[in-house]
């Protein structure tokens, strides 16, 4: 580890992986709650056109890719508030659409190749610059203040959007507003595990902490401390293996899911047994 702290640019690779993975899957327990999981990879692949607008318009792709995601988020909430779309159809619009149309427009750029988009499809936290960094910290630290002031609220909302509209709460807002903050959260996650993988980190370490909780708050918050866990492990494993560091963080964070499936039962099984009414008594 001492090896590995060494380097500048680790250090930013490290500070930027914790980040992105305490927020990640802070925004995907309300998803997973909504039964939305796959949105990350919708929003994602439409972040995917937003960065190719970048190279093409020649502004920071990052920026782009916030515009965009966010559009789709917007969109994809409108879809399915009319009902006209159901979740899956909007979803898959998002899919083809924003893959087809990144791929086009980095084409179109000047002097753009596919192979232009493969460190955001697949991530390169190595390449973390400090102007990068300060980005990721603004916007992660926005979109935990915003789950810490509107958490109440989204869990509602995420439970049962009736309920929420008849204690006066803006379902339109929320819904807007989760949408919207998951898909800054894809943006800023795109540099460590990459645009493909994103949703893994939103959705996996959420399902994983499900298996040993019991309350909201307390899966929220596990959810957080395994996604930072597997952020961390993974990068310093791919490091030492050299390997991706993206899939890395990923396959960690599956393995946990794993074994946590494993100790869930047990878990649930001793809380069984302590709930179960001793007759001798």
């Amino acid at each position: 580890m001492t090896a590995f702290l060494e380097f500048d640019f680790l250090r930013r690779a490290l500070l930027a992986a914790v980040v992105v993975g305490l927020a990640a899957p802070a925004v995907g327990t309300f998803i997973v709650q909504r039964r939305l999981a796959l949105l990350g990879d919708g929003i994602g692949h439409v972040a995917l056109t937003g960065v190719a607008a970048g190279f093409l318009t020649r502004t920071s792709p990052v920026v782009t890719a916030i515009v965009a995601a966010a559009l789709g988020a917007v969109a994809i909430e409108l879809m399915r508030e009319r009902g006209r779309t159901s979740g899956d159809v909007a979803l898959a619009l998002l899919f083809y659409g924003g893959i087809a149309g990144g791929v086009l427009l980095i084409g179109l750029a000047p002097g753009g190749s596919n192979a232009t988009l493969l460190s955001y499809l697949f991530g390169s936290v190595s390449s973390v610059t400090s102007s990068d960094l300060y980005v990721v910290l603004g916007i992660a630290a926005v979109v935990l203040v915003i789950i810490a002031a509107f958490g109440r609220e989204l869990f509602l909302l995420c439970q049962d959007a009736e309920v929420a509209r008849v204690y006066g709460l803006h379902v339109r807002f929320l819904s807007l507003l989760i949408a919207v903050t998951a898909a800054v959260t894809i943006v800023i996650a795109m540099r460590v595990v990459g645009l493909l993988l994103v949703s893994a980190l939103m959705v996996v370490p959420v399902a994983t902490a499900q298996q040993l909780t019991r309350s909201f708050r307390a899966t929220i918050l596990l959810a957080m401390a395994i996604g930072a866990g597997a952020s961390v492990g993974g990068l310093v494993g791919a490091f030492y293996v050299d390997v991706a560091p993206g899939a890395a963080i990923v396959v960690l964070a599956l393995a946990v899911f794993i074994v946590a499936v494993a100790l869930g039962r047990v878990v649930h099984r001793v809380w069984a047994f302590a709930r179960t009414p001793n007759p001798r008594q």
